[in-house]
């Protein structure tokens, strides 16, 4: 038996030396400050960690904490109410009520869901695939909230709020009452829902906003619009909502002011669907600038609209939602001579005392078939015509001399016309403060140009195409001149487009023309001659679609020696051409002077 080996306190020492010695290795000092080091630096990141989800990115937390318990609904802004120039409104709000289906409200489940909105849509008399269809069709990326029925009778509304439905909510908001619809229609414009590209651009917007689609309402509407107001809504995990806090007040849009003379606009607008219905017609314009600054008096593009209900004219043959007052392009007429004029009198090409013979027609030779030369005519034989004769009566021999040449007259070819159309705004826009306006058309020579294309456009016919506000806005010149300005709808300063004063004494001359229209007895706007005050005047006759349609214009001012008011007439498809027009234009000058000029 082998004998077990006694523990010896004296080798137990030893052997504890030896394991001592070899664990009391000396540590290096760079292994105590990497590990310091490391430590610090955990410290720091942990550090700046808490300090940017508090700090830097403590409201984005909040809100993502606030979006489990919570949703913000928006508190509609008031639109600003537009004004005519004596502060008369031209558009109010109503309030409203809204149903509004909020789908994070909607149950989970499947089953729960369908039930619900089977539920609601009972409630709003909708049928179910309606809402599927507006549920699909929503983008629910830009708004958590769909608009299912909009203008709710008060007495519906607040039984659908108190019916506590998940996901339907009743919201207040307001709605655009325009309060003359018709005559103001294409001034005004009209509201409707934002499109996707709209919140895209507009982040501040939501998806049930209401801005401005055209007129007055489009161009301003930044300034209309306002900010919408905020409220959070606190619900629990089931969705019911606990309590409604407003977080944002809404602020109201700005009242627009403008130069509009409501009551001439009203009065405007009713003479002339008067005048349309009584030739059997329903399209026409009516402008009126005073000629001493810009400021837009009136604005009527016939028919019109309701801009309260703009579904309904959608695909209407007449075009309603047309404004054809800066939109339409027209060829212009005779309503071009008094520029022919000035622009022949400036270049040497005639002196008021020149006479021309008008026998009702010219003829020139025609390259492709000299045999049979081609024939221009004019509206009636005039005999022996001047300057000013020639305007009053609108002589087309006189101005197809002027513009093409004829006999001893060079004429002024259709380079220097274009030149001198420009000089007075045609070929550009007027830069009227309203959407969609057109800058017309200007015809240029090119190598099948000929000589009977510049007597066409002489006369205004041709491809010559001018919008009514421009060829009004020339007329202006010639009252005021030499300046043209900008039409402006919107209180502002009147700003000058161009100033043609080098011009000055041959626009006294054109106006001498003018004014013989009106007071001379063979002048085409002589019904005017007992108005009760002095005006100069040149009317149109504009053949279309192939010389079956005639379109007949105006346009003129007064009261000379100090217009104040400048008004264009133009009715579309006219049965005895520029007749049509004056009668209107006649009843517009006495209403003006009844009530704005004599009082």
């Amino acid at each position: 038996m082998r004998k077990k080996r006694e523990l010896n306190l004296e080798d137990i020492l030893t052997d504890k030396a030896v394991i001592d010695d070899i664990l009391e290795v000396p540590v290096k000092p760079d292994v105590f400050k990497i590990c310091f080091l490391v430590v610090a630096l955990m410290a720091l990141v942990n550090v700046n960690r808490l300090f940017s989800l508090n700090v830097f990115r403590g409201d984005f937390y909040r809100q993502r904490a606030l979006a489990n318990i919570s949703e913000v609904a928006v508190q509609k802004a008031e639109r600003g109410v537009i004004l005519d120039r004596y502060g008369k409104p031209l558009v109010k709000n109503k309030p409203i009520f809204n149903a509004v289906l909020v789908p994070s409200q909607l149950p989970k489940e499947t089953t729960e869901k369908k039930t619900a909105i089977a539920k609601i849509t009972e409630m709003l008399d909708l049928e179910p695939e309606a809402i599927q269809k507006i549920i699909k069709k929503t983008d629910l990326e830009f708004t958590n909230r769909i608009l299912l029925v909009r203008d709710l009778p008060q007495n519906k509304a607040v039984i659908f709020q108190s019916a506590n439905l998940a996901g339907l909510q009743i919201e207040s908001g307001w709605q655009r009452d325009y309060q003359e619809s018709k005559a103001f229609s294409h001034l005004l414009g009209y509201v409707g829902l934002v499109a996707k590209n709209d919140l895209v651009v507009n982040p501040d917007l939501t998806s049930n906003d209401l801005i401005g689609k055209n007129g007055l309402e489009a161009y301003y509407d930044r300034q209309l619009r306002g900010e919408n107001g905020k409220i959070t809504i606190f619900q629990n995990v089931q969705g019911k909502i606990l309590t409604e806090n407003l977080t944002k007040q809404p602020k109201a849009g700005q009242p627009l002011k403008t130069f509009i003379d409501a009551d001439l606009q009203n009065y405007f607008s009713n003479r002339l669907e008067q005048g349309l219905k009584e030739l059997g017609r329903d399209t026409g314009v009516g402008i009126a600038i005073d000629p001493s600054n810009g400021e837009v008096l009136a604005l009527v593009s016939l028919p019109s609209f309701d801009g309260a209900r703009i579904a309904d004219f959608l695909n209407q043959s007449t075009q309603p939602l047309f404004n054809r007052a800066i939109t339409g392009l027209y060829a212009p007429g005779s309503t071009i001579k008094p520029l022919v004029a000035v622009a022949a009198l400036n270049e040497k090409v005639i002196d008021t005392k020149k006479e021309i013979f008008s026998a009702g027609y010219i003829e020139i030779p025609n390259p492709y078939n000299p045999d049979k030369p081609s024939i221009f005519l004019d509206w009636k034989p005039h005999g022996w015509v001047n300057f000013y004769s020639a305007l009053a009566r609108s002589s087309n021999i006189y101005f197809y001399a002027l513009g093409g040449g004829w006999e001893d007259v060079k004429g002024l070819g259709i380079s220097k016309l274009r030149d001198y159309w420009q000089r007075f705004g045609f070929g550009n826009p007027t830069n009227i403060d309203l959407v969609g306006e057109k800058e017309g058309l200007l015809p240029a020579p090119s190598s099948d140009w000929r000589l009977g294309d510049t007597y066409n456009a002489t006369i205004g016919q041709g491809d010559l195409l001018v919008t009514p506000l421009q060829l009004v806005n020339y007329i202006t010149a010639i009252a005021n001149g030499g300046k043209i300005y900008e039409p402006r709808i919107a209180k502002t300063e009147p700003k000058m487009l161009k100033d043609l004063a080098n011009l000055k004494e041959f626009l006294s001359e054109a106006e001498k023309g003018m004014i013989e229209a009106t007071q001379k007895s063979y002048g085409t706007a002589y019904l005017l001659n007992d108005l009760p005050f002095l005006t100069a005047a040149k009317t149109g006759t504009a053949q279309i679609n192939y010389n079956t349609k005639t379109n007949a214009l105006f346009v003129g001012y007064g009261p000379i020696p100090q217009p104040r008011i400048a008004i264009l007439v133009l009715v579309e498809n006219a049965r005895e051409g520029s007749l049509n027009a004056v009668p209107v234009a006649k009843d517009v000058f006495k209403w003006y002077y009844d009530n704005r000029i004599k009082k």
